[in-house]
């Protein structure tokens, strides 16, 4: 019999979310992007829970830890080309593709260290954590607020220091490994 554990439940509703997110941004309604954003809050909040109920229940599994930073980065990429094709400005197009690129790049470099035994040289750090609560709270607040009013200029403003953050973390992985990566040179 399958059973499903809590978080990843969780995981696949963020999962479920995004369709749901874009398609309640778009539709023609003034308070569409106020509950889009709320959508992608809640879908925020369980990335954060799953984790949690995951070390909390004794749930972990290979099937969540797979599926947990797929859903993370789905979710964030989504919302991120959304806010591009809004604001249509390299303000908002040039940390988005900092953010999606450091990514794809760590994601790899992840995947190539697994290859080696050698993943936990590039774990999750607290840079890392922090770089996802900014760039979370960052969309969040993109999303809702008015094009360029004050409270989406705040969240530019943490736009730029989760792609700051973003960068940092992505030399403190590639410092990790280096010593892997500059063998054939």
């Amino acid at each position: 019999m399958l059973t499903i554990k809590i978080p990843n439940l969780l995981t696949l509703l963020r999962i479920v979310l995004i369709p749901v997110f874009i398609f309640v941004y778009y539709l023609p309604y003034n308070w569409a992007p106020w509950l889009a954003s709320g959508i992608f809050g809640l879908a925020a909040i369980t990335d954060w829970f799953d984790g949690y109920l995951a070390r909390r229940l004794n749930q972990s599994s290979p099937f969540g830890a797979f599926l947990d930073p797929v859903a993370d980065k789905l979710m964030v990429a989504a919302a991120l080309v959304v806010l591009v094709e809004v604001f249509a400005s390299p303000l908002i197009t040039v940390p988005a593709i900092i953010i999606i690129g450091r990514e794809i790049v760590i994601s790899a470099l992840r995947e190539w260290m697994a290859e080696l035994g050698q993943r936990a040289s590039v774990a999750v750090s607290m840079i890392g954590k922090l770089k996802t609560t900014l760039q979370m709270v960052s969309i969040l607040v993109l999303i809702g607020a008015p094009l360029y009013s004050m409270l989406s200029w705040v969240g530019i403003a943490a736009l730029y220091g989760a792609a700051a953050l973003t960068l940092w973390s992505m030399v403190v992985y590639l410092r990790a490994a280096w010593p892997h990566l500059s063998d054939d040179i």
